[in-house]
């Protein structure tokens, strides 16, 4: 005889359906205060998701459970040095735009990562 006081429905199991739709909320939310980013962070964060979609897969360095901070931070100055040619022309401090697509880089990676792990599952 089976008796079980804790009754667990079967379709309970089942994945949370509002949560592609809080994800899609979510993305054009982000689209939408990246459409008021200043011209100059518009190209820089076109540049590092660009980067950041080349390095996007299963078992990438960017999504380690602790990244390597040297990594990171190689990988920011390689897209910086791609874009000094076209931020040449503009009168902009090196340090603020080093510092700059630094923060936009991480912030990339962070959205990635946490992505990532709601769409996993485990």
């Amino acid at each position: 005889m089976y008796q079980n006081h804790k009754f667990f429905p079967f379709y309970t199991s089942f994945g949370d359906s509002l949560l592609l739709e809080g994800e899609s909320i979510q993305e054009k939310e982000f689209a939408l205060m990246k459409s008021y980013y200043p011209e100059t962070a518009r190209k820089i964060q076109e540049r590092v998701e660009e980067e950041c979609q080349l390095l996007d897969y299963e078992g990438s360095r960017i999504y380690d459970e602790y990244p390597d901070r040297l990594m990171m931070r190689l990988l920011g100055s390689g897209i910086l040095r791609s874009l000094e040619k076209e931020m040449a022309a503009q009168e902009i401090p090196s340090g603020f735009l080093e510092d700059l697509v630094q923060v936009l880089l991480y912030q990339e990676i962070s959205r990635r990562r946490c992505r990532r792990k709601r769409c996993r599952g485990y």
